[in-house]
């Protein structure tokens, strides 16, 4: 079964990037009956596409149009990088040193503050953005990259999601630093980083995924379209470009699929704890 549902959900994967191998005769042969009406009144026949595994003639053609003749699609990636980088960078930063201070100190109305936490990361982003667009209109960053990033960079999720991961770790280790003279600087440093590792690469994969593909920030804080990320990119892809779509969506996809094989194994650790048991 599980077998099963892999295979299911691998389907739409592959055949999006076979066909991107097809050339523009060959998927508008294939799919030119998407978006077009059927006339019933005359008669007219239900028809459906033809969804090809392999296709008749290899081409890169579609690659080559993304790539080099459409400076749109690489200005948008870098826009996307540019936005997603210092958003990973400065959450996994803040959220560290947040989760050790909710996790391994101890200061009045620590409980409740964290319960707050919670509920801002419970609440949707339509929930939110009123007054994240109110802010960033009072601090002069609308239309602005940095009306994307900061919200992101001081998201509690990292934070609920770090401290989790340093709660079982014995505080047997904490006191036997303290006894050789480490501080809170030194216990974070050189302890508490290395055993939540694990976890802090999960957390880098999950926030690249969610913010590669956040689609109602940008869309509402960035007016100008020369600063909005390749998440919005597809949208702009008319029907006369479905080639175009299925390269640029393999393009698109593609950083997530490599970030997430190469931190595969993380994720196992993660499930572990990192051998550590309360």
């Amino acid at each position: 079964m599980l077998v099963l549902f892999a295979l299911v959900m691998l389907v739409p994967i592959v055949l999006t990037f076979t066909n991107s191998l097809m050339t523009e005769g060959e998927i508008e042969a294939n799919y030119g009956v998407l978006g077009q009406m059927l006339d019933v009144t005359t008669g007219g026949r239900d028809q459906f596409v033809n969804l090809k595994l392999l296709p008749d003639w290899l081409s890169l053609g579609q690659y080559g149009e993304v790539l080099l003749f459409n400076s749109t699609f690489l200005r948008m990636f870098w826009n996307s990088a540019f936005m997603v980088a210092p958003i990973i960078a400065g959450q996994t930063v803040i959220a560290a040193l947040s989760a050790y201070a909710f996790a391994r100190l101890s200061f009045r109305g620590r409980d409740r503050l964290f319960l707050l936490y919670l509920i801002s990361m419970l609440m949707p982003f339509q929930v939110t953005l009123v007054p994240n667009y109110i802010m960033s209109d009072k601090l002069g960053l609308l239309n602005t990259e940095g009306a994307v990033i900061l919200p992101g960079i001081f998201s509690a999720f990292g934070v609920f999601m770090l401290r989790q991961f340093l709660l079982p770790i014995p505080g047997a280790y904490t006191e036997a630093a303290k006894i050789d003279g480490a501080g809170h600087f030194v216990i974070f440093t050189r302890l508490m980083l290395p055993l939540v590792m694990p976890g802090l690469a999960s957390l880098t994969v999950l926030l690249f995924v969610d913010y590669w593909n956040m689609v109602e920030q940008p869309l509402i804080f960035l007016r100008d379209a020369v600063k909005q990320p390749l998440s919005l990119y597809l949208a702009h892809i008319n029907q006369s470009e479905r080639g175009v779509g299925f390269a640029a969506s393999v393009l698109y996809m593609t950083p997530m699929i490599l970030l997430y094989l190469y931190a595969e194994s993380y994720f196992v650790q993660g499930v572990q704890q990192s051998g550590v048991k309360g």
